[in-house]
């Protein structure tokens, strides 16, 4: 096929590095027309024939342009992924599975939005990555990781053809999209691999986290994009702008992006996707909802794990049948025995399935579930395995009795309602290296170097039973370990002389009460600022914090008025650690008033002016809404300063904020 851009012809009187950048223009140009509008305007051949001349002037000068296609592929084998912290945190989607929660979703937007419309886009079923431009140039990417800190895989992503190298856009833009394997790329792949991928999810996944970049090439994955995360200079009104911006810098976007009023017609989209689903050359599990509006969301907000004011729709769960060939009962760091089911190895939704999920004996009896029986399976929301009921029962087919004894350390267990527990505080090793593993963890105590596999050995070896008795390490006991060498034992006793000094939250969460995560550890601790407030909470003042329920509330008044806690806490301070109370406000001179910071300050960092509002009684927001009262504009402020200007809001500078302190 000919190509509508002139074609150049090479003479060897020009110029290599004239020549080079005739190329990488003429190159970049058929990628686009190849990968992202899919109208390629050459033959591979001749495609090919322009790339390996690039190669040769690159190979022969020792030059390598900035901007040149042959730098997706990396050279050398990665030594390690380099984590690093998201600069905007990354959300789950909130989902729903019935038309009806659906149209909940839409009648709790128009009661806080008039006339509200939503964007409703394919929910992809790949690997969520971040990239990052400035100046119009490719800078990063980074995966999802937990949301806060990702892998940088920049290199992996430079492989992925659909990801331009460079945009028109020149401000500092940082983007979120899925990677993904399409499935035409996926069995093209499989015809002459070695090893079959199972799925194209497995396929982008293993190829964006595999060291060498060569392998991830192989794959010939795409990106497409839905999200812009960060767009210094430029403000948006709806995310049907963002999506039209997104297009405009030469990124896919997948072949659907509806406004819709109302829940019928986004019902209507959902149900002919859902038909034709399977036809698609990507893999998607549902379909993603957004309010269209962009300025009522901040007012809206999110939860701790995602944004109130977007929804995902997801399709009906893939179901198998297997037959159920046991269950076992282990035991967590709360003395809890759950059941687990042991499951005929079966394909579903593309991954092998060997164990389901089980709740408790009720659960099974409900199901009506057995010993060597079919039963129905599910990956719920494609992630976890659970056992629905069922399908047939057979002659050999053997009741499931709930365990009287631990199974790890034999003692009779404690029933309560539905559930069992081993009361065995200090002698069950399950439930003892759960509970120390979970202490140590990074939002925990953060001890650096004792996963759950040292935790064992210093259970079987050191008789370590109490968070207090990992502050008694001795060197002499540590090198005395297999695998302990001298500089790894002074690295944990280091780090464990560092943590004794921890911010309340941490604390709390480290404490392992039940269902109580890092944010509600630090909705506890800016309630209750200190431990002995806290230990004696009435249940009433637990449960008046927002989003703590009922059943986390009693959770939290029980652990404080059980011994064996009481005890743990009692030797923890012993020993030296010292808690950091949540700070009471020095005034109330900015109480009831909201303060967004953007750009650069003068006589404050970022934090230490956050602090400083905070404890006088002020709150600071991430982005401008009609709830902000101040923004507080140094030098080079951005899109926060332009928003403020355009919604009223009034930007004032250090000199007023520390006037209002006076």
């Amino acid at each position: 096929m000919e190509s509508d851009k002139e074609q150049k012809t090479p003479s060897q009187a020009q110029d290599p590095l004239a020549r080079m950048h005739e190329l990488v223009e003429e190159v970049l140009f058929h990628n686009r027309n190849y990968y992202e509008l899919d109208n390629p305007t050459i033959s591979d051949k001749e495609y090919d024939k322009l790339y390996d001349e690039l190669v040769e002037l690159e190979r022969t000068t020792g030059v390598i342009l900035p901007n040149s296609p042959t730098q997706r592929v990396g050279g050398d084998v990665l030594d390690k992924f380099v984590k690093k912290r998201h600069e905007v945190r990354l959300y789950s989607m909130n989902k729903v599975r019935t038309i009806s929660d659906l149209a909940a979703f839409f009648a709790d937007m128009q009661k806080v939005v008039k006339n509200p419309t939503f964007a409703v886009e394919y929910k992809f079923d790949g690997l969520t990555i971040v990239t990052e431009y400035n100046g119009g140039k490719f800078v990063s990417a980074t995966t999802r990781g937990n949301g806060e800190v990702g892998e940088v895989v920049t290199e992996q992503v430079k492989t992925i053809k659909s990801v331009p190298l460079e945009i028109p856009f020149k401000g500092r833009l940082i983007l979120r999209g899925e990677g993904m394997m399409t499935n035409s790329a996926f069995k093209k792949y499989n015809k002459t691999a070695t090893e079959a991928l199972k799925n194209p999810r497995n396929g982008v996944a293993g190829a964006i986290r595999n060291l060498d970049p060569k392998e991830t090439a192989r794959r010939n994955l795409d990106f497409f994009c839905y999200d812009i995360l960060l767009c210094e200079g430029k403000t948006f009104d709806t995310q049907q702008q963002m999506h039209q911006f997104i297009v405009q810098n030469g990124f896919k976007t997948g072949d659907l992006f509806e406004v819709v009023s109302t829940s019928e017609e986004a019902e209507k989209i959902i149900r002919h996707i859902d038909e034709v689903k399977d036809s698609l050359d990507v893999m998607i599990d549902g379909m993603v909802i957004k309010l269209n509006e962009v300025a009522p969301r901040e007012e809206i907000g999110y939860t701790n794990k995602f944004p109130k004011w977007a929804m995902a729709f997801k399709f009906e769960a893939e179901e198998v049948s297997t037959m159920l060939e046991d269950v076992v009962w282990q035991v967590g760091r709360s003395g809890k025995v759950t059941p687990t089911a042991i499951l005929e190895p079966v394909e579903l939704a593309g991954a092998t399935i060997r164990r389901a999920t089980l709740n408790n004996i009720e659960d099974i009896r409900k199901k009506n579930v057995f010993i060597k029986s079919r039963v129905f399976i599910r990956r719920s929301n494609e992630v976890i395995p659970e056992v629905l009921g069922l399908a047939e029962k057979f002659a050999y087919s053997q009741e499931i009795q709930e365990p009287k004894f631990c199974p790890c350390c034999h003692q009779k267990l404690f029933k309560k309602g539905p559930l069992v527990f081993c009361t065995n505080y200090d002698g069950c090793k399950e439930q003892v290296v759960a509970r120390l593993t979970h202490f140590c963890s990074r939002e925990a105590f953060d001890i650096v170097g004792l996963s759950e596999k040292t935790i064992e050995q210093f259970y079987d070896d050191l008789n370590l039973r109490h968070y207090s008795d990992l502050f008694h390490l001795t060197k002499a006991e540590l090198v005395g370990l297999e695998k302990f060498a001298d500089k790894k034992a002074q690295n944990v006793l280091d780090s464990l002389e560092r943590a004794k000094n921890i911010d309340f939250s941490r604390f709390i969460f480290a404490l392992g009460i039940s269902e109580v995560g890092a944010k509600t550890a630090r909705d506890l601790a800016k309630k209750f600022r200190t431990l002995p407030d806290l230990q004696n909470a009435t249940y009433e003042q637990v449960d008046s914090i927002d989003d703590i329920g009922q059943v986390i509330a009693q959770n939290v008044f029980e652990f404080f008025r059980d011994s064996h806690n009481l005890q743990e806490i009692e030797r923890l301070l012993s020993v030296g650690v010292k808690i950091k109370n949540a700070q009471e406000a020095k005034s109330d001179k900015l109480a009831g008033l909201t303060f967004v910071l953007t750009g650069t300050l003068e006589n404050f960092s970022r934090s230490e002016m956050t602090k400083l509002i905070e404890e006088n009684g002020g709150k600071t927001a991430s982005s401008v809404s009609k709830k902000t009262n101040f923004v507080l504009a140094g030098t080079e402020a951005g899109s926060k300063l332009d928003k403020a200007k355009e919604l009223g809001v009034a930007v004032i500078s250090e000199s007023d904020i520390l006037k209002m302190l006076e």
